[in-house]
């Protein structure tokens, strides 16, 4: 634990200084151009692939509890994955891993449209949580690595919107291919074979793994409980949000098109304002910011059972998803801030085991609330983890404890 204690970049004392100082190395906007363009449109493969998935397995006659547990193997292979991504980089490099990752993605995909039977595409969609999770968990730590602490707020906020972006487009993409035939699936084909050939351009530029320096998944989590939990709640928040969202509107009376707007306006929050969260951030304790921005979503949660069904949603809608993003956007950005080299990367993939686990735990949970509470349980589960962890982070910081 030593060890790994003395990897980190800043001591919880950090925690109050606004990030910057003289003398700090230059953006490395090249590779960051190029791995931030990669996930981009990789994730515009995941955006039109979730949705075709469940829609042709609907087609198919398959009832919803058959369509949940197949989407589940994407956030288990992830689970899965997570604590293997250090060692095998370490052996074979960060750079032909994440190819791999997504040629295999690729491949995954053409294998679900040859192979129609349920019991592949469980083994499938594993392996595909488990491709698409190793190359987030090290491409993410490049992002780290390749910003500045003066810089990095506003590079993880570009970085999250353009996410957020590619993920919305995959559902316009999958509106005109539909579902049937090769199309869809050769669309996703293409969108990961671009985000391949965009690394391969800037591959020279990304950091290599050190092999003498050693550090797992399990050595990073008592390091950073608070920014963990943040991943966690965020997870909860966004998975609970795409799946249930609609259902919330319709509950209350709205129809299925103003339902479903609901939630593309919760989305454009999330692409339209990480920027000027980053840029604050970058400005004045990222801590405080993120203090902020899960106080603003413990808020949204009370107000949104007053406001459903008046004009006053749409504003509160936009806002709230931006902020709880923004949780999401600050604690990756303090993990940049805090850790470097090996530790970065266990740090990636500690929270990339913890978002499978907020994925599988907050749907059901917000639909268990939702079932025995009424609508209004989806706000509540939503409130009450961002109400828990604002209370330990301001706690945590303000007490002035080690880091977090």
């Amino acid at each position: 634990m030593e060890r790994a204690w003395a990897m980190t970049h800043l001591s919880e004392e950090h925690l109050g200084e606004a990030p910057g100082g003289a003398g700090e190395r230059r953006l490395a906007w090249r590779p960051l151009i190029g791995v931030i363009a990669c996930l981009t449109v990789l994730d515009v493969t995941m955006g039109l692939t979730y949705p075709l998935l469940a829609l042709i397995l609907a087609a198919r006659g398959h009832d919803t509890v058959t369509i949940g547990v197949n989407a589940a193997m994407i956030p288990i292979g992830l689970i899965a994955i997570s604590p293997l991504v250090p060692r095998i980089t370490r052996r074979i490099g960060g750079v032909p891993f994440v190819l791999g990752c997504i040629l295999g993605t690729a491949a995954l995909l053409a294998l679900l449209k040859i192979l129609p039977w349920l019991g592949a595409w469980f083994g499938l969609c594993l392996i595909l949580g488990a491709t698409t999770g190793g190359l987030f968990i090290v491409t993410e730590a490049w992002i780290m690595e390749l910003s500045t602490q003066a810089t990095r707020g506003r590079v993880v906020a570009l970085y999250t919107s353009l996410l957020s972006l590619g993920f919305a487009a995959g559902p316009v993409l999958l509106a005109w291919t539909g579902i049937e035939g090769w199309l869809p699936f050769l669309t996703g084909i293409g969108f990961a074979v671009a985000g391949f050939v965009a690394l391969v351009l800037t591959r020279d530029g990304f950091p290599a793994p050190k092999p003498e320096a050693h550090a797992s998944l399990l050595e990073f989590l008592p390091l950073a409980p608070t920014l963990l939990f943040a991943v966690l709640v965020f997870a909860m928040f966004d998975t609970s949000a795409m799946s249930l969202m609609p259902l919330y509107g319709l509950r209350h009376g709205l129809d299925e098109a103003t339902a479903a707007y609901a939630l593309s306006v919760l989305i454009a929050g999330n692409v339209l304002l990480q920027f000027p969260i980053g840029w604050l951030a970058d400005r004045i304790p990222r801590r405080r910011v993120m203090l902020g921005c899960a106080g603003i979503t413990v808020l949204g949660a009370v107000l949104l059972p007053q406001v459903i069904g008046t004009i006053l949603q749409w504003p509160l809608l936009f806002v709230w998803g931006s902020a709880a993003f923004g949780v999401f956007t600050l604690a990756l950005a303090e993990l940049g801030d805090r850790f470097s080299g090996s530790l970065l990367l266990a740090g990636t993939a500690a929270f990339a085991f913890i978002w499978g686990l907020g994925g599988i735990i907050g749907p059901p949970l917000a639909g268990a609330a939702m079932e025995y509470l009424g609508p209004e349980g989806l706000p509540l589960v939503m409130g009450a983890s961002f109400a828990g962890f604002f209370v330990l982070a301001a706690w945590r910081t303000w007490r002035g404890r080690r880091p977090v």
